[in-house]
């Protein structure tokens, strides 16, 4: 895609089987140089090997995106060893059993859960844009994207906390473009149906993939490299005109 060759991107969430590694494999085969950042400093090294295998530029970074000191020292980081910033894709989220396991309905729903998965999902991803959205703007532009999901147009009456926490993400949205669009940096939302990560195959049973199956337009669920493919989309000079939107990438499951 045009326009990403030796630009710099940061992937928050940056896990190997999952979107954000798969972001930052396909961002390094366009050209670009990336940070693949994780909670888990060793998963993100694996992507990183992945990267530098094939004769890519990548650098791996642990950091705890509910920990806004964390996310502001690993974008100067990217900016200082790097040499600046021209994108970022927030993608990480808490898929453990002990989190998304324990989101219910709002009946019953632990506060912990709820506050866990706010944090992660929500104020992490604006710890992100405030410290970055600076350093976009001071280098005549750039590019945002926030990962969502499709459950929020479903509606589906479990999992109240994420769907909370991805809904926000619009209004978060929308406001980064409308504060930053007219210097040239735009921010956008992907919102991925069911994806076979290795995280959804480790918590979806075959039961519900053969239903959510049977509800896409596709002949196909969908895979990371499918989500990658839009990051990478819309970091690139091709999207040089999608601002403030949320597109869906859920082989048809919802049309809006």
């Amino acid at each position: 895609m045009r326009g990403l060759r030796d630009k710099v991107a940061i992937v928050a969430g940056a896990a190997p089987g999952n979107i954000g590694g798969a972001t930052a494999i396909r961002l390094a085969q366009e050209g670009m140089k990336v940070v693949a950042a994780d909670l888990n400093a060793a998963a993100a090294q694996v992507v990183v090997d992945e990267i530098k295998s094939t004769g890519g530029y990548a650098v791996a970074r642990g950091f705890d995106i509910t920990d806004e000191s964390a996310y502001k020292d690993l974008i100067e980081f990217a900016a200082r060893d790097l040499r600046g910033l021209d994108a970022l894709f927030n993608v990480a989220a808490d898929l453990s059993s002990g989190t998304i396991g324990r989101d219910t309905d709002v009946r019953s729903v632990p506060l912990d859960v709820w506050e866990r998965t706010i944090d992660v999902t929500l104020t992490g991803y604006m710890y992100g844009i405030r410290h970055a959205l600076p350093l976009l703007i001071a280098r005549g532009g750039g590019s945002i994207v926030n990962t969502m999901s499709s459950e929020v147009w479903m509606g589906e009456g479990q999992r109240v906390a994420y769907q909370t926490a991805k809904s926000g993400l619009i209004g978060l949205n929308r406001h980064t473009a409308t504060v930053g669009g007219k210097q040239g940096v735009r921010s956008n939302i992907v919102a991925p149906g069911v994806t076979l990560t290795a995280a959804a195959k480790r918590i979806l049973n075959e039961e519900y993939l053969d239903q959510m199956l049977a509800s896409v337009r596709s002949p196909r669920l969908g895979v990371p490299e499918d989500i990658a493919a839009m990051v990478a989309f819309l970091f690139s000079d091709d999207g040089a005109y999608v601002n403030g939107q949320t597109i869906l990438v859920d082989g048809g499951a919802n049309l809006t």
